[in-house]
């Protein structure tokens, strides 16, 4: 089990919050970027200390991220990416999770 991809996803999320908010002003974009990108990086971080919870995090913040994003997929490239990243890291972290509970 790895940190790296919640440690991207929430760098990815905080970056896109912001240029978001820089391009068009949009609020919505800012609170959501970083809200779901601290999630990532919190879940990182616990990853990386082997503490409780950080797996489960990092899921929980791929599933809120995809659902958030796949009804906006075919408006554009950045939610299409959005919709693929999240779901791709969500079945990383939802397989490993799956592994560690059997």
């Amino acid at each position: 089990m790895s940190a790296y991809p919640a440690y991207v996803m929430g760098t990815l999320c905080i970056v896109g919050g912001l240029t978001g908010f820089a391009r068009t002003r949009s609020i919505p974009s800012l609170v959501a970027g970083v809200g779901v990108g601290v999630l990532y990086l919190y879940s990182a971080d616990t990853i990386r200390k082997g503490t409780s919870g950080g797996l489960e995090t990092a899921l929980g913040a791929s599933a809120l991220l995809l659902l958030s994003s796949a009804p906006r997929a075919a408006k554009g490239p950045v939610p299409a990416i959005l919709t693929a990243t999240s779901a791709i890291t969500g079945l990383y972290y939802g397989k490993t999770v799956l592994a560690l509970r059997q």
